[in-house]
């Protein structure tokens, strides 16, 4: 297996994608956060202490998305034309989905993953003084699309 990011002597290195063509690109990714049934209906009834945990997760998971590159040292910059998060509340956790698009030279599935890390971190900050056992139970890429490698999904 050839790994992308490291050169002829394993060093890590940022790959030029400079001669690719810009393709519509899009990746879709999935997260849990494990919560107390207090916390749970606390979020259903709107009376976490905080605020609203939802709305500001929401954010939060957009404005992340749009940092990628400031966090993850070999991400290209690219433009983040599109991206979705969605929390939902389920019976024993909160259900996060990030879907992001772009119409550039690399796909944007650390974005989504970035998307919903974040926005599962916000909620956990936001009700640990409701539930301190509050923790992020899953998190990956379900879906892309679009580049080289074409579509690809999986249940998570």
């Amino acid at each position: 297996m050839d790994f992308t990011h490291l050169d002829h002597r394993g060093s890590a290195y940022m790959v030029d994608v400079t001669d690719k063509k810009p393709t519509v690109r899009t990746a879709t990714a999935v997260g849990q956060v494990a919560c107390s049934p207090e916390v749970l209906q606390a979020l259903r009834d709107g009376t976490v202490p905080k605020g609203d945990v939802l709305a500001v997760a929401r954010i939060a998971g957009i404005s992340a998305a749009k940092k990628v590159p400031e966090l993850l040292p070999l991400a290209h910059t690219i433009g983040v034309h599109g991206c979705s998060v969605e929390l939902e509340i389920k019976d024993d956790h909160v259900a996060i989905s990030a879907t992001v698009r772009t119409a550039d030279r690399t796909g944007v599935e650390m974005e989504a993953l970035t998307a919903v890390s974040v926005a599962a971190l916000n909620v956990i900050d936001m009700v640990k003084g409701v539930d301190r056992s509050a923790y992020i139970r899953t998190c990956g890429i379900t879906a892309k699309s679009g580049g080289r490698s074409g579509d690809w999904s999986r249940e998570l």
